[in-house]
């Protein structure tokens, strides 16, 4: 079966990743009724895929009748960071060697920003020290703005002083894949200057979204 305009695709694999991700969306859970409204299937059709996901424990239904996530999207969830790490580190440190700053990064993880790559330069004598599992509230720090910019429409370049750690200066832009949405960025002890250190910034982001989409 294939998906109209789409050949090749499959209509019930598709349907089901959207159920998913409308499960992802509401920690609350959702109902068949309302599955199959956003679905715009029949309910038979969403119990069909209920069952399959369930006996692959990706999904299950409450005593309340709800349906949520399943401890199953946990082996799922657990192999992204290292799909990002392989994917990013080789764009992080073409980065981070040209600007002379660390380079990092970010994805959202609810309301925070959470830092899964960060690569130093390998020619400076001083530079910032990032750790990887770093997180804080999006509203802080230009990797977090820098999303939430993305999210609006607003300039896609964020910058933070002195904000997140004294004496560094950060540089951020966002990106978004399927449902995944984070930042690249730069962090160094030195004032940037957005004219020269955007363009390569974006750069690093253009390559990264390529290469998670191939």
């Amino acid at each position: 079966m294939t998906t109209s305009g789409h050949p090749e695709t499959s209509q019930t694999l598709d349907r089901g990743l959207q159920l998913l991700l409308l499960l992802a969306a509401d920690e609350s859970g959702c109902t068949v009724t309302e599955l199959a409204a956003a679905l715009g299937v029949a309910r038979p059709v969403v119990y069909r895929l209920l069952t399959t996901l369930e006996q692959r424990h990706l999904a299950t239904r409450g005593r309340d009748g709800r349906v949520r996530l399943g401890l199953g999207v946990l082996a799922l969830a657990g192999r992204v960071q290292p799909l990002l790490r392989d994917v990013a580190t080789p764009v992080l440190r073409q980065l981070a060697d040209e600007v002379g700053a660390t380079a990092h990064l970010t994805v959202v993880d609810g309301d925070e920003a959470l830092a899964v790559v960060v690569v130093e330069p390998q020619w400076t004598q001083f530079h910032v020290a990032y750790r990887v599992g770093s997180r804080h509230p999006l509203v802080r720090g230009a990797a977090g703005r820098a999303i939430l910019a993305m999210r609006s429409g607003a300039p896609e370049t964020a910058t933070s002083d002195g904000e997140l750690q004294p004496g560094a200066h950060g540089l951020a832009i966002g990106w978004s894949v399927g449902p995944l949405e984070g930042s690249v960025g730069v962090v160094t002890l030195t004032p940037l200057d957005p004219d020269d250190v955007s363009a390569a910034v974006r750069t690093a982001r253009d390559d990264l979204v390529q290469r998670l989409q191939t």
